[in-house]
């Protein structure tokens, strides 16, 4: 008797094993299923959704601006309203000096040695910020879609001299806003996403009501994946051909949310993009389309343990990036402040 129930124990464990792993399968199948069917899927429908989100003319021909538009003084008044103990946070990685996987071309110090009776020193500073090394905010002439930056302008604007349009110094006056931390490795329970993830609109809500903010006109949101997490862990690796980041059905609700710049510790995309023909949709959509400046490769360990330690995923952003004429972007220190 003792066998037949151990037996047939063991078939009912079985036969649950086997269901879990085809309600597991199943599961997978159906989410791979939905992940397939999200658009734009191809250039085609990546052209349409650049049409469908497009603010070319929203704020006048000769616009420069784009989203900046939406930093309103009134915007600022309530961002300075979020300052309650004063705790500032860099977001800034750490220039990397070494020659690695993810970084091609390290970011470059020369000092000059000062003789004994020198009463100073100086140094230059050589860095390619374009990338996934070094944290930087992109202008808004730095993506073209078909030949065209923000608001139509062609990129024959551009010269060896710089950005005849659109340029970062556009935003000489800095960014002062409110900024929120979208989490999404916290959200799932893990310590990063894993090179690849898609972040979806729905991820995006769903953090909104775990974390108790609600994204609005003028904010700017920064995308943890958890990549300077797993970098530490593991080493550095071909970002640029795996990464976790933002599916470019992001962009309809950017738009509708009337964000006002997006940042991540990557560069926003997914990468591979799962949109075929296309290899930075969202970096195409925000900033020629939306006419979104993006921040890019940003430290966001530190401002998570803050932000979890004191239950608070909204701060005051505080960026001032050199106003160079013409610059395609520039390296920043952004600040998040408590």
């Amino acid at each position: 008797m003792a066998r037949k129930t151990f037996v047939g124990g063991f078939l009912i464990a079985a036969v649950l094993a086997l269901v879990g792993t085809f309600e597991c399968s199943a599961g997978l199948a159906q989410e791979g299923s939905a992940r397939a069917a999200r658009t734009p899927r191809n250039r085609a429908e990546f052209d349409q959704m650049f049409d469908q989100v497009s603010n070319w003319g929203r704020w006048g021909k000769d616009d420069e601006l784009g989203t900046a538009n939406l930093l309103t003084d009134a915007k600022r008044k309530q961002a300075a309203s979020l300052v309650k103990s004063g705790l500032s946070v860099s977001l800034a990685h750490n220039p990397l000096k070494e020659k690695a996987e993810d970084n091609p071309q390290p970011y470059e110090v020369t000092v000059a040695v000062p003789k004994p009776d020198a009463i100073g020193t100086g140094d230059t500073y050589r860095i390619s910020y374009h990338g996934y090394a070094h944290s930087h905010l992109d202008a808004l002439c730095h993506i073209f879609h078909k030949g065209m930056m923000y608001n139509g302008v062609p990129n024959s604007v551009v010269t060896a001299s710089g950005c005849g349009k659109s340029g970062i110094q556009g935003l000489k006056n800095g960014i002062v806003t409110r900024g929120i931390l979208i989490d999404i490795a916290r959200l799932k329970g893990v310590p990063y996403l894993e090179p690849g993830t898609p972040v979806f609109p729905e991820d995006v809500e769903a953090w909104e009501k775990k974390a108790g903010v609600k994204v609005s006109s003028g904010d700017v949101i920064f995308l943890r994946t958890g990549r300077w997490a797993r970098r530490a862990k593991i080493g550095a690796w071909a970002i640029d051909k795996q990464a976790a980041g933002f599916h470019a059905s992001i962009a309809p609700w950017l738009k509708t949310r009337s964000v006002a710049m997006l940042g991540s510790d990557a560069a926003a995309d997914v990468t591979p993009s799962l949109v075929e023909g296309v290899g930075l949709p969202v970096h195409e959509l925000t900033i020629a389309a939306l006419g979104m400046n993006l921040f890019d490769n940003q430290d966001l360990e530190a401002v998570a343990e803050t932000a979890a330690k004191l239950n608070r995923w909204e701060f005051m952003l505080s960026v001032a990036p050199m106003p160079v004429p013409g610059g395609t972007g520039f390296p920043v220190n952004a600040l998040a402040i408590f």
